[in-house]
């Protein structure tokens, strides 16, 4: 009896390594099979292979899926090719290496395996233990709802607990039960579809409303309005979505309007100079910022901190060189001034084109300002807007600090205020000036900076604000810092509104004539501020 219970217990052990070796065996022989497999079997090879409790499938399948899954031509090893280039043996996960583009060969795929991969990869995916993982899985089923199985998703959903999932896997739901032939599932389907903002649900409604025959439209008249209704509320939501992407948009021009016209504001504002190189700063700034990204090439974040102070430095010395050289001899005499600025522009234009040329040069984004995020499926906003628009708040309040509690902020509020009296009190106007034009053209600076990453960096990029820039200060009011702010914003928006409207052009022009009526109406700006350049106009 005692032997017979071991021969019992030894049969046992060996048909569960038999088991165990059959298991593991097959993704092998599965694999294995994709190699000589036509197309379609190649779908019904992927779908056993989804099927198995193994961890080495999912990334078998988006290997296949992306075309980088190879076999060796000698002994027929699968292999996954990465992107740079690096091998790996597909089950084993080993690096393989020496080993030439003769001596292996893709495993191909065509346009209908690739949808059934992808079906396949989303189910895998759905039950990870990952929510981002769901969440992108049940997203990627919204646009083959048509090939996912219902009880596949049933199941998910009942045993699903993240809200976010639970929401795109209903709108799955809803889709797969829109194209159901009973009424009542139909009914069902178009109530989970109302109000989902994803363009497949937008997509789908159309096509399920397009779909009615003359007959229909009177037989299945309830659907028709509950899909005409659903397709009616989400094209509202998404018309507002348009509007708050414009308003954001408007915000970023704001923004950088707000740093191309705080310097000007200030100059204006202390010395009553026209200055017509404003621009040029800008320019500078943003090249400063390409020289540096040049330096360091491999710091592409890095380049850009360092790029503000940089660009603050070589535009406010180059301010302070034009201040001493010219502008100091041409106090009294706005025309004058305008004209020798406006040639100084054109210096420096041509001094850049003989430097970098004339050609545009492209300034790379860190990672953490390129891409957007999703507000929500149908407003995605960019990362580098944002920043410029913190950006310049900052660079707001640090100046209105830096006016407000510095002896130098001081000294150029009591020019701005009584030139003669601050003179009187032995208050250095001169330097003063100087100073002030050197810190308004270092903003400007700072604002090529900000620029550098919305556009390509060229000789002409200044010439493009310079006039919205006279536009903000003289709206807000001159040298009135909150003003400045203001105008900027309400520019911005005013241009981003107008856009879609009426065109880019007539919307610039619709916000100058706005600016003219408004200035006959008060011509010292929304915030009027008393110094010099008020007193002598």
């Amino acid at each position: 009896m005692m032997i017979l219970c071991r021969q019992i217990v030894a049969a046992l052990l060996l048909m569960m390594c038999a088991l165990s070796q059959a298991q593991e065996g097959s993704l092998e022989t599965l694999a294995t099979q994709l190699i000589d497999a036509s197309y379609r079997e190649k779908a019904v090879l992927a779908e056993q292979i989804a099927a198995l409790d193994d961890e080495r499938s999912l990334p078998l399948l988006s290997a296949l899926l992306n075309s980088a899954l190879y076999y060796k031509k000698d002994d027929q090893r699968i292999l996954i090719v990465a992107e740079d280039d690096s091998i790996t043996d597909a089950l084993s996960n080993e690096a393989v290496e020496n080993l030439g583009r003769r001596d292996k060969k893709k495993i191909g795929v065509n346009n209908s395996l690739r949808r059934t991969l992808r079906n396949l990869i989303s189910q895998a995916q759905i039950n990870s233990r990952n929510p981002d993982i769901r969440l992108q899985a049940a997203t990627n089923l919204l646009k083959s709802s048509a090939d996912v199985e219902p009880e596949i998703i049933h199941q998910a959903l009942a045993k699903e607990q993240n809200d976010a999932v639970r929401e795109v896997l209903s709108l799955v739901q809803g889709l797969i039960l829109l194209a159901s032939d009973q009424a009542a599932e139909r009914r069902q389907g178009l109530a989970a579809l109302d109000g989902s903002l994803y363009p497949q649900v937008r997509a789908s409604l159309n096509q399920f409303i397009q779909g009615f025959s003359e007959e229909e439209k009177i037989s299945r008249r309830d659907e028709l309005k509950m899909a005409e209704k659903s397709l009616a509320d989400i094209e509202t939501l998404v018309s507002m979505n348009g509007y708050i992407e414009n308003l954001y948009f408007g915000l970023a021009l704001g923004a950088v309007l707000l740093l191309a016209a705080i310097g000007l504001a200030i100059t204006f504002g202390v010395m009553g100079v026209i200055n017509m190189a404003h621009g040029e700063m800008i320019m500078l700034g943003a090249y400063t910022t390409y020289v540096v990204q040049q330096l360091l090439p491999q710091h592409i974040g890095l380049s850009l901190v360092v790029s503000v102070p940089a660009a603050f430095l070589v535009s406010g010395v180059v301010g302070v060189a034009i201040e001493r050289g010219v502008i100091r001899h041409l106090y009294g005499r706005p025309l004058e001034t305008l004209l020798a600025t406006f040639g100084i522009s054109l210096v420096l234009q041509q001094a850049v084109r003989s430097i970098f040329s004339p050609l545009n040069r492209e300034v790379a984004t860190p990672e953490w300002m390129a891409g957007t995020f999703m507000v929500n499926p149908a407003l995605e906003l960019t990362w580098n807007r944002l920043y410029i628009i913190i950006f310049s708040l900052l660079v707001l309040a640090l100046l209105a600090l830096v006016l407000k509690r510095t002896l130098f902020g001081l000294q150029m509020r009591a020019v701005t205020m009584n030139r003669p009296m601050a003179s009187s009190m032995g208050i250095r106007t001169g330097w003063v000036d100087a100073l002030t034009f050197g810190l308004g053209s270092g903003i400007a600076g700072i604002a090529g900076v900000a620029l550098s990453q919305l556009t390509n960096v060229g000789p002409n990029l200044g010439q493009a604000y310079i006039i919205d820039s006279f536009m903000v200060v003289v709206f807000g009011g001159v040298g009135n810092l909150w003003g400045t702010l203001v105008a900027a914003m309400s520019l911005g928006v005013a241009n981003k509104i107008f856009e879609p409207l009426a065109g880019a052009v007539l919307a610039k022009i619709l916000v100058l004539v706005f600016i003219i009526l408004f200035i006959q109406k008060r011509p010292r700006g929304l915030f009027a501020l008393k110094g010099r350049a008020v007193d002598n106009a």
